[in-house]
């Protein structure tokens, strides 16, 4: 072999070795940037990084989210319906991921972590007890469990409310409805299309109908589903036949709510309810007027003064004031209810105590309760000395 055959055999080997090492190189640095890349993948597909996070950190956790993706982002349960699940304070996110995972709400607790540590809401899962639909994924669950508020709320109707008692409940109730807005939908419902009882007229007040009680409510519910919910639990609660009972005291739906809303102030003590409705029909079958505190209470409105919807003790002129609510100066029933009567006061009127009682006056030892009378000569010696 001659020196020319060595040397072409040497440049042989050394572009052989060249072509190599370029193709080595170039297959690095592909994997290096394939590499590289795993994190802005990750980003696209998860959200941002923490920013606590190392560059090492990045790397290690985007491989794995990525590997994980399907069972992340797919819905993490086959069951139906809403599944409750409880947080409770102090909890760490390890615990809440094995948690869900002992439920079988989700598919996996270490991909479940893992993206929990990537986004930074492991630091911010929020003690509380949730409502977590079905279809959710194991993304949507983590961000789920950053809010505790619940979709609901507690709404309370306390017996004897009027309408703007109730709007003035709404601010501090979770619920977002003005209660200005809830005044001019309550007292002129019109056509807006509310499950009213029979015998209910689609432009009376719905004073009256919004029945005491406590009530489960949407959180981002409006105001005309809000008063179509507590409508349609008057209904449910008082029974369909609620005319008909009325009728049987030959009272129209209205004049019984009127009467059960005035039974429902003036009595104190529930048990004296059926007593106090008894006067009242009894005086309204004589032809006597009525003669109720709480219709000129509910005519005179706000006392600013006093800070109450309901003035306690009425002057002369409060007794004077000329309205048809004023039941000291006008024969019959109020136009309308004066409040939010319970079941047991609308029960009194349907089914009141069987007396001949025309007079009634609290009694004087702050029992609450009242003394009853037949003539007006009892009424007088009935008072308070």
């Amino acid at each position: 072999m001659n020196n020319m055959t060595v040397a072409r055999q040497s440049r042989s080997r050394w572009l052989l070795s060249l072509v190599l090492g370029v193709i080595f190189c170039l297959l690095l640095a592909a994997v290096a940037a394939a590499v590289l890349l795993l994190p802005k993948n990750a980003a696209a597909r998860f959200g941002e990084p923490d920013a606590s996070l190392s560059w090492w950190n990045r790397l290690i956790y985007a491989a794995q989210l990525l590997y994980y993706e399907d069972e992340l982002t797919q819905p993490a349960s086959q069951t139906t319906g809403e599944t409750r699940f409880v947080i409770d304070y102090g909890e760490t996110a390890s615990a809440v991921a094995a948690d869900l995972y002992r439920q079988q709400i989700i598919p996996s607790a270490d991909s479940f972590e893992l993206y929990l540590t990537w986004s930074g809401l492991d630091r911010s899962i929020q003690a509380g007890d949730y409502r977590l639909e079905a279809g959710l994924s194991a993304v949507q669950i983590a961000h789920r469990l950053q809010d505790a508020t619940p979709a609901e709320v507690p709404f309370s109707i306390l017996a004897g409310w009027r309408l703007e008692e109730i709007a003035g409940s709404l601010p501090t109730s979770g619920l977002t409805i003005i209660p200005e807005e809830f005044i001019q939908a309550a007292s002129h419902p019109g056509d807006s299309g509310l499950p009213l009882p029979s015998g209910w007229g689609k432009g009376d007040s719905l004073e009256g109908l919004l029945l005491p009680g406590m009530y489960t409510i949407p959180r981002d519910t409006n105001v005309n589903l809000f008063l179509a919910d507590l409508v349609s639990a008057f209904s449910e609660q008082t029974g369909s036949d609620l005319e008909q009972k009325f009728a049987n005291q030959g009272l129209s739906l209205q004049e019984g709510l009127v009467l059960a809303s005035m039974v429902e102030k003036e009595a104190v003590v529930a048990d004296e309810q059926p007593l106090i409705a008894s006067v009242f029909l009894n005086r309204l079958r004589a032809g006597m007027r009525l003669e109720s505190d709480p219709t000129v209470q509910y005519a005179l409105g706000y006392d600013e003064e006093k800070d109450t919807w309901w003035k306690n003790p009425l002057s002369l002129d409060d007794l004077a004031i000329d309205s048809p609510y004023n039941t000291y100066l006008y024969s019959g029933l109020p136009p309308s209810p004066i409040c939010s009567p319970s079941l047991s006061a609308i029960q009194a009127v349907i089914a009141p105590a069987q007396t001949d009682y025309l007079y009634f006056r609290a009694a004087c030892d702050g029992s609450g309760k009242h003394n009853f009378s037949y003539t007006y000569e009892e009424h007088l010696q009935n008072e308070c000395k």
